[in-house]
């Protein structure tokens, strides 16, 4: 039945809710029995996919132009207006299913995140829900608005990225100063959106009758293979192997610079005395070789790529105006990926479109399944989706392999990201612990001194190896400057756990590249029907906190770095 109406006509910028309240009425009230479960979820699912991707059109369109003061309107107007009804029509339809007993095949998972949702669902929730968002888009406002003058000429800051990798070290000094200055001076505009951020917070999870936000939203995250406790025990096991690794690297980097000591601004300069890697000239030119890549790693994932080009659905360069940061967001309804991004020419830029091409990857292996809550993937295999695909390209990134660099390059390019996704995991452990410090300890966190504070100690316990004397209000503010403590919190241990199912995906890449390219299009084409050690299973790696795990990936990230640098030397 719903299946007649389009995408075209139903994804619009002016959506009404009287337009659509008639299906989520008639499928409220339409009898579900065994005979007719298959017509009545699918109808939802289309329902759904509508809804969701009206949100995210509207969304993206805050994101592309953060003065586009129209787009802010309507994308308020759907919070205000949509979001609440639509909330709260989806959650009717949700008890619908749950009370029927109906147990459709394929969908135990996706009953078990139902009723986990039902438990914490709130109708006086719903508006502050929607004004978490609006302050999420205030977020985006402030950190766009940012900008300097650097000889001469007005930048954001992303563009400064350049400047760090350039070997003028008093350049670039300068500029990371410079950059910081104006960080700073919306210092007390970021923490006064805080405390209403976490006033916010503390009403919805107190509605729920939930002890804390950190329970309530361990819930609303559907994170049912792991426990607070194992993020604890993933902090430690970072602590005793990964920090001491990373220290290796800084003191590494501190030698070839042949410098006293390591700044802030010496971490993106190339250490071997080589010019900055500059990959592309244009954003034409960065699509197009990452499309080679793409095709290597698989042919099939190169022509997801391709289309998404052929269909306008990237958005690439920096501007200024534009929100800060990378994502890609699902086009339900079309069933289409839209990447956004601020590359600027530097490597990094190329890690960020193939760390979204994953993502984007995810979205295409996923059509085949037939409802949209089998496709509604979690976050944490969603970055190993994206996590993966870095590792799996970082072969192809020569251009005798099509892709940007001579051999030396390529070789000076995997070994930054190798020595990145090493430094990460101590960062990552600074803020997934100061998150949880925060949502226990909510009215201590209200002050943004006492933030500060929990900052830098967390920062002196994981991230030891640089310099920061003289910079200490800089560093002790790092936890303004990271959008997912304000945006999306708790979203962040993903991001560690997938880095270790991605190395063990790229260990099994170095025995058989085929059959670790096949597990993986495997693992994604699952969706959200196994569960995160079954997905984890399906592309050859283990779920895991532990310290064995952890040491087996800094082995090889270590033992590949002097590899590479043997290739650099020669």
């Amino acid at each position: 039945m719903f299946n007649s109406l389009p995408a075209s006509a139903l994804v619009t910028l002016n959506w009404e809710w009287d337009r659509f309240s008639p299906y989520y009425l008639e499928l409220s009230n339409r009898p579900l029995t065994a005979g007719t479960l298959p017509e009545w979820l699918s109808d939802w699912s289309r329902l759904s996919e509508i809804a969701q991707e009206t949100a995210n059109r509207l969304y993206i369109a805050t994101t592309v132009d953060t003065n586009d003061r129209d787009a802010e309107k309507m994308y308020n107007f759907f919070l205000d207006e949509i979001y609440p009804q639509a909330e709260t029509a989806e959650q009717l339809l949700k008890q619908k299913l749950l009370d029927s007993g109906l147990k459709p095949p394929g969908f135990e998972l996706q009953l078990r995140n139902m009723q986990a949702e039902a438990d914490i669902y709130r109708e006086e929730n719903l508006a502050l829900l929607a004004q978490e968002l609006k302050l999420s888009t205030e977020y985006d406002k402030i950190i766009g608005a940012q900008t300097i003058t650097w000889k001469g000429e007005e930048i954001t800051l992303p563009q400064l990225q350049r400047v760090y990798q350039e070997p003028d070290r008093e350049d670039r000094e300068k500029a990371w100063r410079r950059a910081a200055q104006r960080q700073l001076q919306d210092r007390e505009a970021i923490g006064e959106l805080w405390a209403r951020f976490l006033k916010l917070r503390q009403k919805i999870f107190l509605n729920t009758g939930m002890p804390d936000y950190r329970s309530y939203r361990w819930v609303n995250l559907l994170r049912f293979d792991y426990t607070p406790e194992d993020c604890q025990q993933f902090h430690d096991s970072i602590e005793k192997v990964v920090v001491p690794a990373a220290e290796r690297l800084y003191e590494r980097r501190r030698k070839n610079l042949n410098l006293e000591t390591l700044r802030p601004w010496d971490l993106n300069v190339d250490p071997y005395g080589k010019p900055p890697l500059r990959p592309f000239s244009d954003v034409d030119e960065l699509e197009d070789t990452t499309r080679r890549i793409f095709s290597r790693v698989d042919p099939e994932l190169g022509l997801y790529f391709e289309t998404m080009r052929s269909e306008s659905l990237l958005d690439l360069e920096n501007r200024k105006g534009k929100a800060p940061g990378g994502y890609c967001e699902t086009l339900s309804a079309v069933k289409r990926p839209f990447i956004f991004m601020n590359a600027v020419g530097v490597h990094d830029d190329v890690q960020t479109l193939i760390h979204e091409g994953g993502h984007a990857f995810h979205v295409f292996e996923t059509v085949h399944l037939p409802y949209l809550q089998q496709r509604d993937v979690g976050l944490e295999i969603a970055e190993v989706a994206s996590m993966s695909m870095e590792l799996l390209s970082a072969p192809y990134l020569s251009q005798e392999m099509g892709g940007f660099y001579t051999p030396r390059d390529a070789a000076r390019a995997r070994i930054e990201h190798i020595n990145a996704a090493l430094c990460f995991w101590p960062y990552m452990a600074v803020v997934d612990a100061f998150q949880h410090w925060v949502y226990l300890n909510h009215n201590v966190a209200l002050d943004p001194v006492e933030c500060d504070r929990k900052w830098s100690e967390l920062w002196d316990r994981f991230m030891p190896g640089v310099d920061w004397s003289g910079l200490e209000e800089e560093m002790a503010t790092g936890w303004q400057r990271k959008l997912h403590i304000h945006q999306v919190p708790f979203y962040y241990v993903e991001y560690g756990l997938a880095q270790l199912g991605a190395f063990q995906i790229w260990a099994n890449a170095i025995e058989n590249q085929d059959q670790a390219v096949a597990d993986y299009r495997r693992m994604l084409s699952l969706g959200a029907t196994a569960t995160l050690p079954e997905l984890f299973n399906a592309a050859g790696a283990r779920f895991a906190f532990d310290e064995s795990t952890l040491q087996s990936a800094v082995d090889l990230a270590e033992s590949t770095i002097a590899e590479l640098e043997s290739v650099i030397e020669n």
